[in-house]
């Protein structure tokens, strides 16, 4: 998990377009300015040189892009103004003689064509056809920049008439790029940015849903481990735990000498056809590279035979290592499951990151993996699945079945569970984990801790993306009505419209301490997209309706010595308590968080508000210099010494 990597997995979270220079920066900005985002970026290419379009079609393969399907009716279409010899495919090669007739009739033609969200349109320059009159026949066609509502992205090559050309189509709001690889990356950041959008949307749960809690069980073998002195479990104690966050491992026996071997090999071979016998170290974790690990052990001889050829090997290779024991394991044998590796890493910046990728003993050679950080939940763990080559072979192919995806994106929201809860963990090691239509099984672990945490209480302080804070949900009666108080959500942002078109100017300025009439879409983004630690807002919601009621919101220094607050409750909903429960829940927040003292700024005319904060015991004064306004305090932790 590269320090790139992991720089790119927050980039993809916090809705980060990553350009990789200065032009792309200017051709994103343009692209995106011009353009709205698309859900999806099905590319039409027209082009009158078939190597530009070739160009253009390997840029968009590398950016993850997608060429649209053409309908037969649209080859229909084309074959009767097109030329015979037109390449009969996407890129639409109209040939090196293409007039602007020719243009103007193939690009109609492609942007009415249901399976194209985007037209890219390509000129080379010819002694055959002018790119200028090409350019303005394309303009008279669009509007804003678009035709038919898609967005139009296009690339004139060469100078003098080209030159001219883009000229013509900047001037209709065509956005016009140097290159065709140029042009097909700019496709790339509409689709790009429609997606790094819906990332911002997602906020993870505290808990994951259909994760077993295995808080209980992880904490009682890391605490043993500890007390031994240990920061790295056992290969069965790793297994424990990772077993009891419910990711599945094979029934597995300790034996401490080759005779214990022989006999728990005797037990599993009742129900199992093979067993496999590994070393267990507290000092050696990769086993297989001095030869620690024999499979296909068929007898209890062959199993004693086997724990004493590991002994001599470690014997021979490290002898200074400590040899535990040995752990007898049912072999699986799955013949067309896919060896996955699952891990965890601390980055210094960015904490826990979660890696996914094809697994086995070649793993840092195949070199596979993709990396999110934690935590994830189902959607981002399938997305995480299919950037990697292996993704591919999982969803089946010939007469292999396609793999259980919905199991390997459970075991990854597992493992992120498990570092949410447990921030002593170091490392996690799952490989490989074997993945097929009958879901996964992990045949081996790695886990690494630092003791002196093990008693620290989760969520991981070091998350970047803090979780969702599901447990400060509650309902509440007000008025006769029933509300649902809940920590607000990136999707909340569709309900502020509505609650604001029910606030009247005056309560919006008691709010603001200005008049305001318009809040832009990108400040309702920022009000509603929170990170959980230093800043929460809980939102009042009509149990039947779902309408947003009344927002209470709380911004505190990173120290948490001081935390500003505020209210407001919709003017037809005022009088029935909202505004109180609303800052009692702030006031429990603040408390639970550990923030010395929470203050805000009220106008004097404000008298309701004022008059609450003294009913919850907070101090009004004057604010200084300032006419008209007061200060409100209330200090939760006295004992605490205020922090310059």
């Amino acid at each position: 998990a590269g320090a790139d990597r992991v720089t790119q997995a927050a980039f993809d979270r916090a809705g980060i377009i990553r350009v990789r220079g200065l032009a792309e920066l200017f051709d994103a900005a343009e692209t995106l300015a011009r353009f709205k985002p698309l859900d999806k970026a099905r590319v039409g290419i027209i082009t009158n040189g078939g190597g530009a379009g070739v160009l253009a079609v390997d840029q968009l393969s590398d950016c993850g892009g997608e060429l649209a399907a053409l309908s037969v009716e649209t080859f229909a279409r084309l074959d009767r103004v097109l030329p015979p010899t037109w390449s009969k495919a996407n890129p639409v090669d109209i040939i090196g003689d293409a007039n602007a007739d020719r243009y103007s009739a193939s690009v109609e033609i492609i942007a009415n064509e249901p399976g194209v969200d985007a037209l890219l349109i390509l000129n080379c320059p010819t002694g055959l056809a002018s790119p200028l009159q090409a350019a303005s026949a394309i303009a008279v066609l669009t509007e804003n920049g678009a035709i038919n509502g898609k967005p139009v992205l296009a690339c004139w090559l060469g100078e003098k008439t080209a030159r001219q050309g883009r000229e013509v189509l900047q001037e209709a709001g065509v956005a016009s790029f140097e290159t065709p690889a140029a042009a097909a990356a700019a496709v790339s950041y509409l689709s790009d940015w429609s997606r790094s959008q819906k990332a911002l949307l997602r906020v993870p749960p505290r808990h994951a849903p259909n994760v077993v809690s295995g808080l209980h069980t992880a904490l009682t073998v890391l605490r043993q481990a500890a007390g031994e002195g240990r920061s790295m479990l056992s290969e069965l104690e790793a297994k424990t735990v990772i077993s009891a966050y419910g990711i599945a491992v094979p029934e597995t026996i300790l034996a401490r000498s080759a005779e214990e071997a022989a006999q728990a090999a005797g037990k599993l071979l009742k129900t199992s056809a093979k067993v496999a016998v590994k070393l267990t170290s507290k000092t050696l974790t990769h086993k297989s590279d001095i030869g620690g690990v024999i499979l296909d052990v068929e007898t209890t001889d062959d199993a004693r035979r086997a724990a004493q050829l590991i002994e001599e090997r470690v014997r021979k290779h490290a002898p200074s290592a400590e040899i535990s024991g040995f752990a007898v394991q049912t072999m699986i044998i799955r013949k067309r499951a896919r060896e996955l590796i699952l891990g965890v890493s601390q980055d210094p910046v960015f904490g826990p990151v979660l890696l996914f990728g094809a697994g086995g003993t070649a793993v840092e050679v195949i070199d596979d993996t993709c990396v999110a950080l934690a935590p994830i939940d189902e959607a981002i763990a399938l997305e995480l699945i299919g950037r990697t080559r292996v993704g591919k072979l999982l969803a089946g192919y010939r007469d292999t079945k396609p793999a259980d995806r919905a199991a390997i994106a459970q075991a990854l929201c597992a493992l992120s569970q498990m570092v949410v809860d447990l921030p002593c963990i170091k490392s996690v090691d799952i490989n490989p984990l074997l993945a097929d239509d009958a879901g996964v099984i992990a045949l081996d672990a790695r886990i690494e801790f630092e003791p002196e945490l093990v008693e620290q209480k989760g969520p991981h302080p070091g998350l970047a993306i803090r979780p969702y804070p599901s447990g400060w949900e509650n309902k509440i009666a007000a008025g006769g009505g029933e509300y649902l108080l809940r920590p607000i959500k990136p999707s909340d942002v569709s309900l502020y419209p509505d609650f604001v078109a029910k606030v009247s100017p005056d309560d919006i300025r008691l709010r603001f301490l200005a008049p305001r009439r318009v809040f832009s879409s990108e400040m309702l983004m920022r009000l509603t997209q929170l990170d959980y630690d230093r800043e929460m807002a809980f939102v009042a919601l009509d149990s039947q309706t779902g309408a947003l009621a009344g927002i209470g919101r709380l911004s505190s220094d990173p120290d948490k010595s001081e935390a500003e607050f505020g209210l407001l409750v919709r003017t037809d909903l005022q009088g029935r308590g909202l505004g109180w429960a609303l800052l009692r829940q702030v006031i429990e927040y603040a408390k639970a968080d550990g923030i010395r003292m929470i203050e805000g700024i009220v106008l004097n005319e404000n008298s309701n508000m004022l008059t609450m904060c003294r009913e919850f015991g907070f101090t009004v004064s004057p604010a200084g210099d300032e006419p008209g306004l007061s200060n409100v305090s209330l200090i939760l932790f006295p004992d605490r010494v205020e922090l310059d």
